[in-house]
């Protein structure tokens, strides 16, 4: 099978300057090629020092064993301020284990079985507007992720004229805020990359007025008993089990934008990728189709376990191109990681984008194999350094949401279409909100 692309990463040894440059243009070319199979890489600057953990016993301890040791960075939160303010994305200690409290029922048990004739009804949505021919198929999933958010969580389609505005309005703000720039490694001098422009913090601001009237309107049918059991009635309805308390408006609002952004702009990052690759790779496609074929016109959630090489694709697709490349801890105490001292306050970078990809833990690490899930190796692999939705007790609680929609929506479209690549528009990727191509990814389509 051929190689996917990467970003060309940057010589080993390379200026100050030339790397701040490189950070500032797109955070994965400028990280050195030597980080592919580096157990850790230290970097000291004048201005900050981080660590970049690869070794899996040291990934675990971080995220595993000892995660208040290591809670989220607040250069992080700052950077997301303004559209998420204090979700559970960005919170720490006990604010962020009350907020789990109340929004994990919401995604537990039969919950993900309930929402699921939303997710197929969004699915075949996506299918009946897409058309033959040249298509930039990010657009095509971010419409696609973005009904299903919707339609899950508000029981409204895409075509509703609130939702369509959030996600227009969303559209704007990802491609404005990378989710990590210089600023969420440092408190730097004036001259370093600012994290909030004005255009940024206007979108965010649109956003989040959208969703309040969204959450305003759910709150009254609450009240009235008219509300659907979706899951934004779930949320609003919970309390925490502890202090008997659920979220007030203004919390409503900051957990309605992080659901946004983890289920619409990461699911969109990585179907867009999962449908590039399979593109490329027309075995592998085809394969896809058989099994999309074997369900029925409106499938219920049992029938998923049908797809069960399309959910391999899914899978491969968020190791290779992990919609959130890089997540920052901060070392609450002084430590000592492979004979090196970690100072108190240091910045301690798991990677995804470089875990995933890792040449001492992967056998053929770039390539694209569904199949390594079946091997030896990729079961290690998934075990020890597969990580697209973190781990620990901060694992994204919308994993096997994210996991079923995937390979649904995949299944759903190469049911009827096929698709090529494009010649000379090999997609290359960027870091923004989530990984995304950085001129789009433009696919032939045909109908079957």
């Amino acid at each position: 099978m051929t190689l996917p692309p990467k970003p060309v990463p940057r010589p080993d040894k390379v200026s100050l300057i030339g790397y701040l440059r490189r950070f500032r243009a797109d955070i994965l070319s400028a990280q050195p090629a030597r980080l592919y199979h580096a157990k850790m890489a230290e970097f000291r600057t004048p201005f900050f020092r981080s660590f970049l953990v690869n070794q899996p016993d040291l990934v675990r301890l971080v995220l595993q064993e000892r995660p208040m040791d290591f809670p989220k960075s607040d250069r992080v939160r700052a950077g997301l301020a303004p559209l998420l303010g204090r979700s559970v994305f960005v919170t720490n200690g006990a604010t962020w284990a009350r907020q789990r409290r109340i929004i994990d029922p919401a995604f537990e048990g039969g919950r993900l079985r309930d929402t699921f004739p939303a997710m197929v009804a969004a699915g075949e949505a996506a299918a009946r507007r897409l058309r033959p021919g040249i298509r930039e198929i990010e657009a095509v999933t971010s419409h696609a992720a973005a009904d299903v958010i919707f339609r899950t969580l508000f029981s409204i389609p895409i075509e509703d004229k609130t939702a369509g505005a959030v996600f227009h309005a969303f559209r704007d703000y990802q491609r404005s805020q990378p989710l990590l720039n210089l600023a969420a490694f440092v408190a730097g001098p004036a001259w370093m990359p600012r994290l909030h422009r004005a255009r940024t913090r206007a979108t965010a601001r649109t956003i989040r007025a959208l969703i309040e009237d969204l959450t305003r309107a759910r709150a009254a049918r609450i009240a009235a008993g008219t509300a659907p059991d979706d899951l934004a009635t779930k949320i609003m309805t919970t309390r925490d089990p502890e202090t008997g308390q659920g979220f007030d408006a203004a919390e409503m609002v900051d957990q309605v934008a992080i659901f946004f952004l983890a289920g619409h702009e990461t699911s969109a990052s990585a179907l867009a990728w999962a449908l590039y690759l399979l593109a490329t790779h027309p075995e592998a496609q085809d394969r896809v189709a058989a099994e999309a074929v074997t369900l029925p016109e409106m499938p219920e959630f049992t029938q998923i376990k049908r797809l069960s090489f399309t959910r391999d694709v899914f899978r491969e697709a968020l190791r290779l191109y992990p919609p959130v490349p890089m997540m920052v801890r901060e070392a609450a105490r002084a430590e000592r990681f492979r004979d090196r001292d970690v100072a108190k306050g240091s910045q301690i970078v798991i990677s995804p984008w470089h875990l995933h990809r890792h040449e001492r833990l992967w056998d053929r690490p770039d390539a694209f194999n569904p199949d390594r899930f079946a091997t030896e190796n990729g079961q290690a692999g998934l075990r020890e350094a597969y990580i697209p939705f973190s781990a620990g007790p901060r694992v994204c609680t919308g994993a096997g949401f994210a996991m079923a929609e995937g390979a649904l929506l995949l299944a759903l479209l190469v049911r009827r279409f096929r698709f090529a690549p494009v010649e000379g528009c090999a997609p290359v990727p960027v870091a923004h909100l989530t990984v995304r191509s950085k001129q789009g990814i433009w696919l032939t389509i045909d109908r079957r």
